[in-house]
């Protein structure tokens, strides 16, 4: 048997990382977008990267809002201009073969982070879904967060 390590998802994994309040408010007062790994900031939604990505290149798209309605959000437009720019600037970047792309609404659905509704682009290629995921129970993610933090600010700021 071979192990992968990845000691930095040990406070995530074990639940020693307790956030208490909502992880996207804090983001959003957080004036250092580097540290909150946000991407781009528009009038009513900002976009920043998953710290547990399930791919590279894992963004969500979050209004600054808090609720947990879809009836809630404001300027649809810009939010599915960010979803289409969101989608054209990672397939540019990182070649992906497909995205999934939705909302996990409630904790039934799925939902981490209940209380403030936010939107999963997620870049998609074929072979992701391999043994090691399936059978090795074990996901690599071979690039540093903070790299691909920097290349989609700058892409974004374009």
């Amino acid at each position: 048997m071979k192990y992968i390590l990845a000691p930095w998802r040990w406070k995530f994994i074990s639940g020693k990382e307790k956030n208490k309040g909502c992880i996207f408010c804090k983001a959003i007062k957080n004036k250092n977008d580097k540290e909150s790994l946000i991407v781009f900031r528009g009038e009513n939604y900002f976009i920043i990267l998953n710290k547990y990505p399930y791919n590279t290149g894992h963004l969500m798209i979050v209004p600054y809002i808090h609720t947990d309605k879809f009836s809630k959000l404001r300027n649809p437009d810009e939010l599915y201009s960010l979803i289409d720019k969101s989608v054209r600037i990672l397939k540019s970047e990182f070649n992906p073969d497909g995205f999934n792309i939705g909302m996990n609404l409630g904790r039934s659905a799925g939902a981490g982070i209940e209380d403030h509704i936010h939107l999963h682009i997620v870049p998609r290629w074929q072979g992701d879904s391999n043994f090691m995921a399936i059978i090795g129970n074990t996901k690599l993610v071979s690039y540093d967060i903070e790299k691909i933090r920097d290349v989609l600010e700058r892409r974004f700021s374009e």
